[in-house]
């Protein structure tokens, strides 16, 4: 038993110092992302299992020898460093970047995100109590083709019509799924009277570049036709999405009625309000934080764009988000962790960078402390406030189209600017 219990404190180890400090070479990057992510954004129930096992290995008998006290100290240090991470997320705090101006996404009147989905993560494949769900409709039928999406809505907001969300599952542009990803933050949005849209669209290797984009454009024009049917208002949709997800929400608001992603329905409008992207991909051209561009990768060599990139940077470029930066882009809430081991933070960074540059609508930065990739698939706490955060700010642009106002960083979200949290 007492090398039971070193090799527990070994493990306990190795996967809290890779929560720190997570490998991003080609063999390891995939697993080292995998345990980072379920120990910093599960961390209260890492801790509760960790502590679990730790204490029946002591019970019996465990600490019978060296190799047992050593494995004790090494499991509480272990734990210690997941607590750290725990402490970080409950301290959730949005780094403006240039102006360093620090905005608590913790809402007045505490969370409103249900403790009980935080305690039980399952519990967000349920829709949460006067969420409606309907499931499996089809926007685009195209022969043997068949999109699907599904709505979600409360019942209780009156006959006004209701903004609406599109959410764009990530998956790297190759899996994925309307049921896993999204779900937190449609039902979070559809109780504060919006109506969201978890679109499906054509996966690689068997779709190519853009064929992906095409789809979701198509699901553009089909809610400007159809938005109404579900109490949403056809002229005010906004954007979202998660990695992959993240690049697509991204070309969706700032290619609007760009006719090459949109063959035989050119005239249809496929602009959009606002765009909150998620830890997303947004230039494949140019390398920057990445050691080659993310272009030359055999994901999107081999089964994304399928074309060569030395000699088809130009078709990269047509890819990249950075690429339809304009004046006129909708306004953006970029959010990306900083410990994120797959698309590094500065690729978030630059790309708010050169977006401030040249739009005249505000652009919102959110940089999560210690948060991983794709830490909002969990409904932490941190995804609790990143919500709640994301809310207010859509509401604020909602609220400032039905006044006729020119889009500005909603007034909620600027009076926090003024009066700085420490966090």
């Amino acid at each position: 038993m007492p090398y039971l219990l070193l090799a527990l404190g070994a493990l306990f180890a190795l996967v809290a110092a890779n929560a720190y400090f997570p490998r991003r070479s080609a063999v390891l990057v995939a697993p080292s992302f995998f345990w980072a992510w379920l120990t910093i954004e599960m961390a209260p129930h890492v801790l509760a299992t960790w502590a679990t096992a730790t204490a029946l290995a002591v019970a019996f008998g465990g600490l019978d020898g060296w190799a047992g006290w050593t494995g004790l100290a090494l499991a509480i240090l272990a734990m210690a460093g997941v607590a750290a991470t725990l402490a970080a997320s409950r301290r959730t705090v949005v780094t403006l970047r240039d102006s360093g101006a620090p905005l608590d996404l913790d809402p007045e009147g505490g969370p409103r995100y249900p403790v009980s989905h935080l305690i039980v993560p399952q519990l967000v494949l349920i829709p949460r109590r006067g969420v409606q769900v309907e499931r499996n409709v089809v926007y685009r039928e195209d022969g043997r083709l068949r999109l699907k999406l599904d709505v979600f809505r409360s019942a209780g907001h009156g006959d006004e019509p209701r903004p609406g969300l599109m959410q764009i599952h990530g998956g790297a542009w190759v899996i994925g799924d309307k049921r896993e990803q999204g779900l937190p933050l449609l039902n979070h949005m559809a109780l504060q009277g919006w109506v969201g849209f978890n679109v499906n669209y054509r996966l690689s290797p068997r779709a190519t570049w853009p064929e992906h984009l095409i789809d979701l454009k198509h699901f553009v024009a089909w809610y400007k036709e159809h938005a109404e049917k579900y109490g949403a208002d056809p002229d005010f949709l906004c954007v979202t999405g998660g990695s992959a997800g993240g690049h697509l929400a991204a070309m969706v608001a700032l290619s609007a009625n760009v006719p090459e992603f949109q063959p035989g329905f050119e005239d249809a409008d496929t602009s959009v309000q606002g765009a909150v992207p998620f830890y997303g991909v947004y230039d494949l051209v140019e390398a920057g934080p990445w050691p080659r561009p993310m272009g030359a990768t055999y994901l999107m060599e081999r089964m994304v764009i399928k074309k060569p990139f030395a000699e088809n940077q130009e078709a990269y470029a047509k890819a990249s988000p950075v690429t339809y930066i304009r004046e006129d882009a909708p306004p953006f809430f970029v959010i990306h962790g900083s410990r994120d081991s797959l698309i590094p933070v500065a690729e978030a960074r630059r790309f708010v960078e050169r977006l401030r540059d040249v739009s005249a609508a505000p652009v919102i930065y959110a940089e999560m402390k210690g948060a991983q990739h794709a830490f909002d698939v969990f409904p932490s706490y941190r995804t609790a406030r990143v919500i709640e955060g994301v809310e207010r700010y859509l509401t604020g642009l909602h609220r400032q189209y039905r006044q006729g106002s020119e889009p500005a960083v909603p007034g909620e979200v600027a009076r926090s600017l003024e009066e700085p949290s420490v966090g």
